[in-house]
């Protein structure tokens, strides 16, 4: 046996030894390095191949390459090994035990002011109101004119109001939708609209985008009384059957007399909402004889509602996107 050949089967045996004693993917890749690497033993060998005879040199570089491609063999079996017992230490450090009962996934819940309105809209329907929708994008005469809001009432001015293009507003009051639904109507007719309404407001307690409830009825013998007691049943549905309510004089253009609603929260009073009978001018306007026909409108906040019914420290929560207000509800 020649020295070259002893050579080549000492560096054999020495890798297969280092191969083995390799516990980790990382000692494997070292020990392949230092045979295989570029400044590796039987790389070294390779560069050596050119000093020899041309006979001697293709014998020599047969067996160095067969030495090469028998390291490259054991590597790759030692690396399926380590990764297979990785995989079984891994499989028991998580196993599952199959007969343990399963978790429950989070359920979702609905948003406080969606959950109000469903309740304000269940009550309603209840007594027979029908349901009525609007565009939130609105004439000046829908949303002002016909509501008996003159060109030179405040509540136009851009300081309140969104303006868009065409002379037309976001609507600041689902109020739109009762001129919408009214005008070539013939009376009776009881209905509500909730949505979203818009106006230039923006403070800890208020925002430019919030939702309103109003409700109409329209009838030949509708008094102030009636709009009372639906609002007492309504108030009561909503936070109670000790709800109390108040009703304080107030003004607005689209009715008259109009009163506004005041709920007992605690130990202090709230303001809730505006109501009261609908202004002649306002029937008029939609085509309805105030001589034979009267009716009622209030209109009140979810928002707010909604702030106070599940104890929200401030009307911001509702818009943030925190979950932990939707697992109050």
């Amino acid at each position: 046996m020649s020295a070259e050949t002893s050579e080549i089967q000492e560096l054999g045996r020495s890798a297969r030894q280092a191969i083995a004693a390799a516990q980790s993917p990382q000692a494997l890749t070292e020990a392949r390095a230092r045979y295989l690497g570029r400044k590796g033993s039987v790389s070294a060998l390779l560069r050596t191949l050119g000093e020899l005879d041309p006979a001697e040199r293709a014998a020599r570089g047969q067996a160095v390459n067969q030495l090469k491609q028998s390291i490259e063999a054991q590597v790759s079996e030692r690396r399926a090994e380590l990764e297979g017992r990785a995989q079984d230490r891994s499989l028991a450090e998580t196993r599952l035990d199959i007969s343990l009962p399963g978790t429950v996934a989070p359920a979702g819940h609905l948003h406080p002011i969606t959950q109000v309105t469903r309740d304000m809209v269940a009550f309603f329907t209840s007594m027979g109101f029908a349901v009525e929708e609007g565009p939130e994008v609105e004439t000046d005469w829908n949303n002002f004119e016909a509501l008996n809001m003159p060109p030179e009432h405040p509540a136009r001015d851009e300081q309140d109001t969104f303006y868009v293009e065409g002379g037309h507003v976001l609507r600041t009051h689902t109020s739109n939708v009762q001129i919408r639904v009214m005008t070539g109507r013939k009376p009776p007719f009881r209905f509500i609209a909730p949505g979203r309404v818009y106006r230039h407001d923006l403070s800890p307690k208020h925002s430019p985008m919030f939702h309103q409830i109003e409700g109409f009825m329209v009838d030949d013998r509708v008094t102030f009384g009636d709009l009372k007691g639906v609002l007492y049943a309504f108030a009561r549905h909503l936070m109670g059957s000790e709800t109390e309510l108040r009703f304080r004089a107030n003004h607005f253009p689209f009715t008259e007399p109009s009163a506004e609603m005041d709920i007992r929260w605690g130990d202090e009073w709230l303001e809730w909402g505006g109501c009261g009978m609908i202004h002649p001018h306002v029937l008029e306007r939609c085509e309805i004889d105030p001589e034979v026909w009267q009716g009622f409108a209030f209109g009140m906040g979810i928002d707010r509602t909604a702030l106070h019914r599940y104890g929200l420290p401030a009307l911001r929560v509702l818009f943030d996107g925190d979950v932990r207000v939707l697992e109050q509800v």
